[in-house]
């Protein structure tokens, strides 16, 4: 046996251990922490770049070109600073935009985030395929290739150009990076083609489509807006540029295949943003918006044109100009030094973005089904080989990208993009200010160079910006984050991310409680806060929902379980398990637990409230503590012994002497509903599992008897009135009984029980409740097992529960108030 087992052991030693997971470096995955370099930038030179930005610039201008450039930068630039905060603030794992946001924020708005960001790049799939589809189209059109019409035929292209594309995707991550470093070198030399060709005299085939090199009057003629058609506005042309701005992210959507996501400081590619986009804006210093093929030079001649020998009059008239930067989607390609390099650096560009974008998209949806936040969705959530790659979100991106494909229009689907972007981007900031501002110990970054206030500041812009861009398109978005908020609010999953959302109301309710104590106390503003012994609350349900239907909503509750015996570690065990906090929440009752260990009941009870008096006054809780004692009737006080019923008198007299007001419950039935087997650590949690009790009834239309004996401060009276506000004892008429005549009140004590309890018999079998004003022994005068014969004979016998309530005279009623 003991050679087999030694065999065993070296074979487990001999075991290789299980591969490795594909992860990338910071030159394929990131550049620094979370902003994967090639795959950003490969964002960033997109469509928009080689296809859209000269058009841009015909219509803003040369000058509102860069306003809206530098926009976009500033937003991507400090969303890049707050991204690198809180990724650098612990552990990043798979999920990307989604995992910062709902591990710093919290599942409510994470959520909501995680699949509009997931949509938003799924969409964007289709924005850069449209793209390649337009340029092929084109170049099929001036050969004179034509499937159907120019729409179809983008159509039909995007749609296999997307199959394409899911086919790489499929075959991993490490097929996808290398196709993107691909991307990445032809784009560098279409970018070193561009240049030379704005370098190089214009050849007259140039000149004749309008591109004269760098002049000053075509400069200063370029550098003010030409707005045209529809979109021809500031925000219509930010709203399509602004997609190109938001490859910073690109490497942040993928961090689960990083191998280091946080081990320094996020550097942003904005400069080299910056630097390309505005080199692509000067050469709109040497073409011209409007020109077609006219070669001499003509009197009457129109525009800047005419003073270097050109005439493009007549199709400047006619509005039949083909060619020029407000016409012509390719004029890079005219300008570069090698057109077909240009060409493909576009097919480099859309396809490396659309690529990039197909592997966001179902990363983070992957992570958000796996955190079981909404339903229906779990189905996407699962992961295939080394790399757990999400084949099912795969798919569902293929086919949200393929719908919007069939719009076949780049100036149409581009705005969709931005306002889902922009509320992302507004959520990330949020995120960094919310988790700043809750000054929270968990929060401590490594990446210092955000401001707080500069993220707040980008958030209200993001937001501002979407509604002047497309407002019915800024409500959908923030209709469907309030949508999903909504709901996880309702359900509240299970999750416990320490989000700072949950650090901001530790702040909220500390600095709420300091600032009572500067509030006096008032007879307005009088509430009863309950320390109720329910020993395990799940032992006595009945004694629960009743004062869960005097506090809910209203005032403090705290159950406290007095645990019997030595200080062993099974006692400390039963007294401070979580399933107690468990079954009351299952039970939706809003209440506090505390449990403690002692060597008899009376000994745990004084401790029980110095405890928790001396926690609430020394975190400067103040006014929120117990004033209000309930327990329940000790039935077995005959056969208990007389040390047992001694020490149950003495709590209420503690109590007395603590200034508490005192109430105790009896049923006919008894209130322990516990089994001598069962333990206080094994609480059945399941709500069908769970006792009813006559509390979370409907009363109906009957009666709350109130036997008002003695002037207490009016807390008898008090707590029948707070029970008909709940709905279960709304339609329960209060009757108050006020009890005894001058001439009889030297007659015994105990007589006068026995004939109350008579009257109660008599008077209120049918009541839904009665309420009686508790007689008090006096303490050292009256022997405890007489004063509990009182309790005993003046509650027994009833059908309706009967509740004991002595105040403690204070006065709670406002009648005599001002």
């Amino acid at each position: 046996m003991e050679r087999g087992d030694t065999s065993e052991e070296d074979e487990d030693e001999l075991k290789e251990p299980p591969p490795e997971p594909t992860r990338f470096g910071w030159v394929q995955g990131v550049m620094v922490c979370t902003v994967d370099f090639i795959r950003c930038m490969l964002n960033i030179w997109g469509v928009i770049l080689y296809l859209r930005l000269p058009w841009i610039t015909a219509q803003a201008g040369i000058g509102m070109t860069w306003v809206i450039i530098l926009l976009s930068s500033c937003i991507t630039g400090i969303t890049g600073l707050s991204t690198s905060a809180i990724a650098t603030n612990g552990k990043v794992k798979g999920g990307g935009t989604y995992f910062l946001i709902s591990r710093s924020l919290g599942p409510e708005l994470g959520g909501s985030i995680g699949l509009i960001f997931a949509f938003a790049n799924a969409v964007a799939v289709a924005m850069h395929t449209v793209g390649f589809a337009e340029t092929v189209a084109d170049l099929m059109r001036e050969n004179g290739a034509v499937m159907v019409d120019r729409t179809n035929d983008i159509r039909i292209i995007g749609i296999i150009t997307v199959t394409c594309l899911l086919g790489i995707s499929m075959a991993g991550m490490a097929w996808e990076s290398k196709a993107q470093i691909l991307f990445f070198v032809v784009i560098m030399v279409s970018f070193a083609s561009y240049i030379v060709g704005t370098i190089i005299p214009a050849t007259p085939e140039k000149e004749s489509k309008g591109f004269f090199s760098y002049k000053a009057g075509i400069f200063a003629a370029n550098f003010v807006p030409g707005w045209r058609g529809k979109e021809g506005s500031f925000f219509g042309m930010f709203s399509i540029f602004f997609p190109s701005a938001t490859g910073i992210l690109a490497g942040a959507n993928i961090s689960g295949d990083l191998k280091v996501c946080q081990s320094a400081s996020c550097c942003l590619p904005n400069g080299l943003m910056l630097n390309s986009y505005s080199e692509n804006i000067m050469h709109c210093s040497a073409c011209k918006r409007t020109h077609n093929c006219f070669l001499k030079y003509l009197e009457g001649c129109i525009g800047t044109a005419c003073q270097y020998g050109w005439d493009f009059s007549e199709c400047i008239k006619n509005g039949t100009c083909a060619y020029g930067i407000s016409n012509y989607y390719q004029s890079m390609s005219m300008v570069s030094a090698f057109a077909p390099l240009i060409t493909a650096g576009i097919f480099g560009a859309t396809l490396s973005s659309a690529l990039a974008c197909l592997v966001s998209a179902p990363k983070v949806f992957q992570c958000l089904c796996k955190d079981r936040l909404y339903p229906l969705i779990g189905f996407f959530g699962k992961s295939y080989g080394k790399n757990d790659e999400p084949l099912r979100g795969y798919l569902l991106t293929y086919i949200i990208a393929a719908c919007f494909i069939l719009i076949a229009e780049l100036n149409t689907i581009a705005p969709i993009i931005s306002n889902f972007f922009l509320c992302s981007y507004c959520l990330i900031n949020f995120s960094c200010f919310h988790a700043s501002i809750t000054n929270s110990p968990g929060w401590r970054p490594s990446f210092r160079f955000y401001s707080k206030w500069l993220s707040l500041l980008c958030a209200v812009c993001c937001v501002v910006i979407m509604f002047l861009l497309t407002w019915w398109a800024a409500l959908i978005a923030f209709g469907v984050v309030l949508f999903l908020l909504g709901y996880t609010l309702y359900k509240k999953p299970e999750v416990n991310w320490g989000s700072s959302v949950q650090a901001s109301s530790y702040n909220i309710a500390l600095n709420q409680c300091v600032g009572l104590n500067n509030v006096e106390d008032h007879v307005k503003n009088y509430r009863p806060q309950c320390l109720v012994l329910t020993g395990s609350p799940s032992s006595r349900p009945a004694l629960v929902d009743l004062v869960n239907c005097l506090t809910k909503n209203l005032s403090l509750m705290m159950c406290g379980n007095v645990v019997t015996g030595g200080p062993s570690e099974s006692a400390v065990e039963n007294a401070c398990s979580e399933s107690h906090v468990k079954w009351l929440n299952q039970r939706k009752v809003k209440s506090f637990y505390r449990g403690v260990v002692a060597a008899e009941l009376r000994s745990g009870t004084p401790f029980l409230h110095l405890m928790l008096l001396s926690v609430h006054q020394g975190a400067g809780l103040g006014r929120i503590k117990p004033n209000v004692l309930l327990a329940g009737f000790k039935k077995d006080w005959r056969s208990d012994t007389p040390q047992a019923t001694h020490s149950y008198i003495g709590i209420l007299h503690d109590a007395f002497d603590l200034h508490y007001g005192v109430c105790v419950l009896r049923l006919k039935e008894g209130l322990d509903v516990s089994h001598p087997s069962q333990g206080h650590a094994s609480v059945s949690i399941d709500a069908e599992l769970q006792p009813g009790t006559v509390f979370q009834k409907k009363q109906g239309k009957k009666t709350i008897d109130v036997y008002w004996l003695f002037d207490d401060g009016g807390l008898t009276l008090l707590l029948p009135y707070l029970l008909t506000r709940r709905k279960r004892w709304a339609r329960c008429k209060v009757r108050v009984f006020v009890g005894g005549e001058k001439d009889k009140k030297e007659e015994q004590k105990s007589f006068r029980h026995i004939r109350l309890n008579e009257v109660l018999q008599d008077y209120s079998r049918d009541a839904a409740l009665i309420v009686v004003t508790m007689p008090v022994g006096r303490k050292g005068v009256c022997p405890t097992t007489l004063y509990m014969a009182w309790l005993d004979i003046l509650s027994r016998d009833l059908r309706p529960p009967v509740l004991l309530v002595r105040g403690n005279q204070e006065n709670v009623l406002t009648f005599y108030c001002q």
